[in-house]
């Protein structure tokens, strides 16, 4: 069956649950001491750490490793040293790196998926199995765990929170490849697409590149993150509305640092001057950097749980009815053989089999 059919939109409806209505404020006489709670989550967040997983794709040479090399100020990848001459290998599958990086007292556990060469090959006929295979098998890993009736105090977290989608910089479009692929994509994880390379483009090329493919966006419903449907206040809808009017970002990574005019800048050198990643007047890295890391890192992890591995999660328990067995595990209820693939809420089932024994009683 055709994915696209399967897996149900981040943006129906039924993928996130309404928030209950806050009862009006109440102010309390004297100190009470409530605002200790922030400090206790704190303290208990700080002990625990972080998880965040991203994923990287796109083709060979558009410069994946050394953008996430760039992002987290560290070694995640070493290519080879450009004065040998020696090309960097090709990855011939997926692969994933895990490294625990530590920045005043806060640890993060990040896990960055690397993939194939993307349309490399002269036959890319669903050449995307194996990595939207790799996005269920995370989410089929986690729900293994979560059905268990003795579970884990901290399930291990390795679903994909985020992807970035790596755009060659043709100046053209985006091509029937991307388009088909980010389809199926955007239905089951959060995807951020940037323009890769963004220095092989002039200013003018860059802009109209980014009309062309926010344009293709629209016109095949591809929703990249963030998406709109999930703007929960008017802060939100307000910073959101100039993301998306960004995206894809035309980035450049580097991890390099050259001196320019006394100062130390991460950049790219090249026989015209120094291409500062930092620097909005060259590329819009900083904009990626503050979205992955310093203001949705946590919404990224919120939206993958609560709608894309939820969506998962029903759609799977609805299709089979019990599990692959292990020790300790849960025997579901057979689902009726008449119900379809959409999910269901599970009150709407219990209701119809109790009126189903009613009419035979």
């Amino acid at each position: 069956m055709d994915p696209l059919r399967r897996s149900p939109s981040p943006c129906s409806s039924s993928s996130r649950p309404p928030s209950p209505r806050t009862p009006p404020p109440c102010e309390a006489q004297g100190y009470v001491g409530i605002e200790a709670v922030l400090d206790q989550v704190k303290i208990k967040a700080m002990k625990m750490g972080f998880e965040f997983n991203i994923m990287v794709v796109g083709q060979s040479g558009l410069g994946k490793s050394t953008m996430v090399n760039t992002l987290f100020r560290s070694k995640m990848w070493r290519s080879s040293l450009p004065s040998l001459g020696v090309p960097t290998l090709q990855t011939l599958q997926l692969q994933s790196m895990t490294h625990v990086i530590e920045e005043k007292g806060v640890r993060l556990k990040l896990t960055v998926t690397d993939t194939p060469g993307f349309g490399d090959q002269i036959n890319n006929d669903k050449c995307w199995d194996p990595i939207l295979g790799y996005i269920k098998e995370q989410y089929e890993r986690y729900l293994q765990e979560e059905i268990l009736i003795t579970r884990q105090r901290h399930i291990p977290d390795t679903r994909v929170h985020c992807c970035i989608y790596f755009v060659p910089p043709t100046g053209h479009c985006l091509r029937p490849l991307d388009i088909e692929f980010l389809q199926r994509l955007c239905r089951m994880v959060n995807v951020v697409p940037v323009i890769a390379r963004a220095d092989s483009l002039t200013i003018e090329e860059r802009e109209a590149f980014r009309l062309r493919i926010q344009k293709d966006l629209r016109t095949h419903c591809i929703e990249v993150y963030p998406q709109k449907c999930f703007d929960e206040d008017i802060n939100d809808r307000l910073l959101n509305s100039k993301i998306r009017e960004r995206i894809p970002f035309a980035v450049v990574g580097a991890d390099r640092e050259h001196l320019v005019n006394g100062r130390c800048v991460l950049g790219r050198k090249t026989k015209w001057g120094v291409i500062e990643v930092e620097n909005m007047a060259h590329c819009e890295f900083p904009l990626l950097r503050d979205l992955l890391i310093r203001s949705h890192l946590q919404d990224l992890k919120d939206i993958t749980h609560n709608v894309h591995y939820e969506n998962y999660r029903v759609c799977r328990l609805n299709e089979s009815h019990v599990l692959p067995r292990g020790p300790g595990w849960v025997n579901l209820t057979p689902a009726p053989s008449s119900s379809s693939s959409t999910p269901k809420p599970s009150k709407v089932r219990l209701r119809t089999h109790r009126s189903q024994d009613r009419k035979q009683k």
